[in-house]
């Protein structure tokens, strides 16, 4: 499928150079632009440990790759497009099966809380009766 977007890299003339960086769509709620969260974890040097760092890097994303809420993307510099945009996304490396599964997990959290409370009202009948 060919865009009309002549900010694409792929279909358009917008050259990508520097850096390539790969991240999470964090947000897709702009038109034609996403936000891509970049974690990674950096070393302290002072007590040789780790701490976690966040990026939030906004990204134009053209309409041909079609990137959306939790797909992992990898993103490249490429001249200002925007006030705070000057990188676009240039493939889409996974999909939203991560975000379906994260989805599931809180649904077995909570059969697991379910019988907890059961036992609980039990707990307080027998004490009532």
């Amino acid at each position: 499928m060919e865009c009309k977007d002549r900010n694409c890299p792929i279909h358009g003339t917008l050259s990508t150079r520097g850096t390539v960086l790969e991240g999470k769509v964090a947000s897709d709620k702009m038109q034609g632009t996403a936000i891509v969260q970049i974690d990674r974890m950096i070393k302290v040097k002072k007590y040789d440990r780790y701490k976690r760092s966040r990026s939030r890097i906004p990204a134009h994303s053209p309409p041909c790759i079609g990137a959306k809420t939790g797909d992992t993307v990898r993103i490249m510099e490429c001249r200002k497009l925007a006030r705070t945009v000057s990188f676009s996304i240039i493939e889409k490396l996974a999909g939203e099966k991560t975000e379906e599964k994260a989805q599931d997990t809180p649904k077995k959290a909570d059969a697991k809380k379910k019988p907890a409370v059961k036992k609980a009202a039990k707990k307080k009948e027998a004490n009532n009766g």
